[in-house]
């Protein structure tokens, strides 16, 4: 039989481990839940005070004595995007640092399915829209299926030195591996799959658990995006700052549209270039193009860039119509 923990008379009653007994006539074992509870947050809080004693001591015992040499905290920095948790992309699909772009971003169509209100749908008004995870919809109905993607979009305030733009909202959105957007394409128009919104944080990323797009007929493959002040300026599409679009490289798309889920991509492909584009054409996708890195079992990891300037007027919008 177990021992019962023994009390101490105080001159306010009877107490265990300094804790008054919320039921002075019981033993301690009977106190009831809420003082079971206070014991174990006392106990777990001394036990941590303990543990990071001691990793206090085991971190000096690591840290390098000081030298002469430069510091790596004085070289000149990039921002390194960190995928957010996720079963997919792995951990070898890991991206490059991403370096200051040497421009803003340019501005482009939202083209004619952006969801966002601009010609009716709007999905940046329902609930769950800000999101990591876009593969299925916010309703639960259909997941997209496809090659994963992790997609880091790395934002840079220009007005304010460049520095990471902490606290905008950025909305993606894309086509699957069939090359329909949801809310508008047929079969799919119920659906809001492969549609988010991330909020910068101190490191300037935003990451997107996604899938490659497809390669439709007359286009590029590309990812939209836009960028909003903060997140509680998503309900209004005119509040956006910046509307633009991921170019993906070639090299990356060969290999993705390898796998049967994409059966129109390949051929496609063959069929346009980044500099006969309709929206990368005019520079080749100078600013737009991303860094890719993984495969398609592990996923893929694309990395862009952006460079947002909030005292030049935004010049993009979305085109009429909207129908699949």
């Amino acid at each position: 039989m177990s021992r019962i923990p023994d009390t101490q008379m105080t001159p306010d009653g009877p107490a265990y481990e300094g804790r008054l007994l919320d039921r002075a006539d019981e033993p301690v074992v009977d106190q009831g839940a809420p003082f079971d509870i206070r014991t174990l947050v006392s106990r777990r809080g001394i036990l941590g005070l303990v543990a990071l004693g001691a990793g206090a001591v085991t971190l000096a015992a690591c840290t390098p004595a000081a030298t002469g040499t430069t510091s790596a905290s004085t070289a000149p920095t990039t921002l390194t995007p960190t995928p957010t948790a996720s079963a997919t992309p792995s951990a070898s699909a890991t991206s490059a640092a991403v370096a200051l772009p040497a421009g803003e971003i340019p501005d482009e169509t939202a083209g004619p399915y952006p969801g966002d209100g601009s010609n009716g749908p709007d999905i940046l008004e329902q609930s769950g829209i800000v999101r990591g995870d876009l593969r299925t919809s916010l309703d639960g109905g259909i997941t997209a299926d496809g090659v994963p993607m992790t997609l880091n979009l790395t934002i840079f305030d220009a007005a304010g030195g460049d520095a990471p733009f902490v606290g905008a909202a950025v909305y993606v959105w894309h086509c699957d591996a069939e090359g329909r957007y949801s809310m508008y394409s047929s079969g799919v128009e119920n659906e809001t799959f492969l549609r988010g919104v991330q909020v910068v944080g101190a490191d300037g990323v935003v990451s997107f658990t996604s899938i490659f797009p497809a390669c439709y007929d007359g286009r590029w493959p590309h990812i939209h995006f836009e960028v909003y002040p903060n997140v509680d300026a998503i309900t209004d599409a005119s509040n956006a700052i910046a509307t633009s679009q991921v170019a993906l490289p070639h090299a990356a798309c060969d290999v993705v549209y390898a796998d049967a889920r994409y059966p129109s991509s390949a051929a496609n492909l063959a069929r346009v270039s980044l500099d006969s584009d309709n929206v990368f054409g005019d520079d080749g996708g100078a600013l737009e193009l991303a860094t890719t890195a993984g495969d398609n079992t592990a996923g893929w990891t694309v990395a862009l860039g952006v460079r947002v300037d909030t005292t030049t007027t935004p010049t993009a919008g979305a085109m009429p119509g909207g129908r699949g």
